[in-house]
């Protein structure tokens, strides 16, 4: 997910992603650590998309205060 298609998102929007990409990694890291899964980028993608999101989130509630 790109940081242009993360500002246009809703707060609301931005909160359900979020809670999506989080349960997208754990259950990542949960698959990998039973058995490899074919592609561990996938797991760096799903964290760094986490991060973004919860940069966005930081943002606009400093911006609102």
């Amino acid at each position: 997910m790109k940081n242009k298609d993360i500002v246009a998102l809703s707060t609301a929007e931005l909160q359900a992603k979020m809670t999506e990409e989080q349960a997208n990694l754990t259950k990542l890291r949960l698959n990998h650590a039973t058995s490899p899964i074919e592609n561990p980028i996938k797991i760096r993608d799903s964290r760094k998309a986490v991060a973004r999101l919860a940069t966005e989130l930081t943002k606009r509630n400093n911006a609102s205060k």
